[in-house]
């Protein structure tokens, strides 16, 4: 209990608490993006139960990855050598989910752009079931906890500070789920622009477990650029319907 009040009455505490849930909420993002794009594909019935549940997961996983800091901190340390590079395990994590999320995308925007692609390696139908949508996000939500938990031991070497932020970080998630994947199945452009981001974000992957970082901040300033001019072109359409100009050409 000493602990904890002297944490409470800890203005540097206060501030590394803040600066974390920050980075843990803009971490939270790209998990947020793919379950919002996976859940949608699955009956309407079933979407915000699988949101619930693999954001639920998210948190199971991060908290039972709180409890194991010193083995996570040892994710970090080589376990073999190739191309001039050491490996550890948080290097084989990040490039076998990054792998994983562009096969995804990739997938995805194949069955955007050709509805009906006829029989090969990205054969399937456009519906998923439901605990094949609950693994995959299980799976993802693995590789991003352990990403999160490295970032957050960086940050602080409280366990406190770290299990409130991750509390509050999945509490905005849960709150944010919903409307999220609601606003990209309500505007089909925005569905192409995410699996653009996942795309993007598992390329980030893979070169960061190659041991090339870079930096969250231009990753997510490129990513909320192309939100805005999306919106505005959401903007721009409404407008016109309500004018009842025509679509240009580019759009029909």
């Amino acid at each position: 209990m000493d602990y904890i009040l002297a944490l409470l009455s800890d203005p540097a505490a206060w501030a590394a608490l803040v600066t974390l849930i920050a980075m843990e909420i803009v971490l939270g993002i790209d998990n947020l993006i793919f379950i919002s794009i996976l859940t949608n594909k699955l009956p309407e019935d079933q979407r915000a139960r699988a949101r619930r549940m693999g954001i639920g997961g998210a948190l199971i996983l991060r908290l039972g990855l709180l409890g194991t800091v010193a083995i996570i901190v040892q994710l970090t340390d080589p376990v073999f050598t190739a191309f001039g590079h050491g490996f550890s395990w948080r290097d084989l994590i990040l490039i076998a989910g990054g792998l994983f999320l562009v096969w995804k995308a990739t997938k995805e925007i194949h069955h955007n752009v050709d509805p009906d692609p006829g029989p090969d390696m990205f054969e399937g139908g456009r519906s998923i079931g439901f605990s094949a949508a609950i693994l995959q996000i299980l799976l993802l939500d693995l590789v991003f906890s352990v990403d999160s938990i490295i970032t957050a031991v960086g940050m602080t070497d409280h366990v406190p500070i770290m299990v409130v932020a991750v509390l509050v970080t999945v509490g905005v998630m849960l709150l944010a789920a919903d409307p999220l994947a609601n606003f990209i199945a309500d505007n089909p452009t925005i569905v192409m622009l995410a699996l653009g981001f996942l795309l993007m974000i598992g390329t980030t992957l893979i070169a960061d477990g190659f041991g090339v970082h870079v930096p969250k901040g231009y990753i997510y300033a490129a990513m909320a650029f192309s939100a805005l001019v999306e919106v505005l072109n959401i903007l721009g359409r409404r407008a016109r319907r309500r004018r009842g100009e025509p679509r240009p050409h580019a759009e029909r």
